[in-house]
């Protein structure tokens, strides 16, 4: 069955992070996506290569040589038939290169040129390096991540994947759909700090109604509240409790063997110090499982803080098929899911089957491929994915 994006072709010139993500997204749910990468590419972490590569299921790939003039020609060729394309390179380098918004869109005046950077095309940080922890450090969303002591960064999933990839596949959605009303492309510019910026907004409005007074660990979501963060149990494990409304609390104190009216007045802040400590010595008497099966049933609002590999082993998840195998490596299957359109198990990335065809589908003739090919500038998939 084809997925709801079926008929969407989009080129994504490789890169790391948030630019396949975005590309993996919209593969996932039935875009033809054609990954180009550079000749003799390699990926800074040696398991972002090859088949282990999750980013990059889904899609097929060429070597496309876009240093040489032939390289960017064909690229350019290939734009002209596509909906949309991804590129992740600093601002101004695909102007250097000549493949950049202008020359695409000269080309073909509906695409949806996605650009995916850290810092955004302008602004003075705009040519500098950075990661996702330097991103979400800058847009304050750092600052209230982790214990009172320090911040944390939580993994690379805020900047990187909600505030980047998100984003920019939404971006490149919206796009399409304004081209295939109005017939004119335009540039997606999509900055990780831009968007985890966006993913704050409502911390933003608890700030802005008194509801968010203090730093790290003393507010509402941030494991500050008693009825909202991680407690040790008795075997060295975790349980998560997000128990803000009344009634689920009450649920809560009563499975720990607690009076709820111990617990007033909850908005007292001063409080909830010790009240904390009350439930941290409740979980504490017993193991993690016996707590997750005490409030299996329950809406408490208590789950197990299972690992990576019991997570995909838990009966909720297994149920909905929240993570799946393909090429052999666990992953998670793709979201949201769709009534009268599902997606298809992502296949492992690959080089095409039949890249002839492929390209010739693009726009690529077969006398442009044997010139390319004779000339270097054409290859089939880099190295890792032979």
């Amino acid at each position: 069955m084809a997925g709801a994006l079926d008929g969407l072709r989009v080129l994504e010139i490789v890169g790391v992070g948030p630019g396949p993500f975005a590309a993996m997204m919209l593969a996932d749910h039935g875009a033809e996506v054609l990954r180009i990468h550079p000749p003799r590419s390699r990926a800074p972490l040696a398991s972002l290569d090859g088949p282990t590569d999750v980013l990059a299921r889904g899609r097929s790939s060429i070597s496309l040589n876009l240093k040489e003039d032939a390289g960017r020609e064909a690229l350019l060729t290939l734009a002209a038939g596509a909906d949309g394309l991804i590129e992740g390179f600093r601002p101004g380098v695909a102007e250097r290169l000549g493949i950049g918004p202008d020359a695409c869109l000269g080309r073909n005046p509906a695409l949806v040129y996605g650009r995916m950077t850290g810092w955004g095309q302008d602004g003075p940080l705009a040519q500098t390096a950075g990661h996702d922890i330097n991103y979400i450090a800058l847009t304050g969303v750092l600052s209230a991540i982790g214990p009172a002591e320090r911040p944390v960064p939580p993994l690379n999933l805020l900047g990187d994947f909600g505030g980047g990839g998100l984003m920019l596949a939404f971006g490149m959605l919206a796009g399409v759909l304004s081209a295939r009303t109005t017939g004119r492309g335009q540039v997606v510019d999509a900055a990780m700090t831009d968007g985890s910026a966006l993913l704050s907004a409502m911390i933003h409005g608890l700030r802005a109604g008194g509801e968010w007074p203090a730093g790290r660990e003393a507010n509402l979501l941030d494991g500050g509240a008693f009825f909202y963060g991680t407690y040790a149990c008795a075997d060295g494990g975790f349980v998560a409790v997000g128990a803000i409304e009344p009634q689920f609390f009450a649920a809560l104190a009563t499975g720990l063997g607690l009076d709820p009216a111990a617990f007033e007045p909850r908005d007292d802040r001063s409080l909830w110090p010790q009240f904390r400590q009350k439930i941290a010595d409740a979980f504490a008497t017993r193991p993690r499982d016996h707590w997750a099966e005490v409030f299996a049933a329950s809406d408490a609002c208590v789950t197990p803080v299972l690992d990576w590999d019991e997570a995909q082993a838990h009966p909720h998840n297994r149920a909905r098929g929240t993570f799946i195998e393909s090429g052999g490596i666990a992953q998670p299957a793709p979201a949201p899911r769709f009534s009268a359109t599902p997606a298809d198990v992502p296949a492992p990335p690959s080089p095409p089957a039949r890249q002839d065809d492929l390209l010739a589908a693009w726009g690529l003739s077969e006398t442009d491929q044997d010139r390319l090919r004779q000339s270097g500038v054409l290859g089939g998939a880099d190295r890792a994915h032979r």
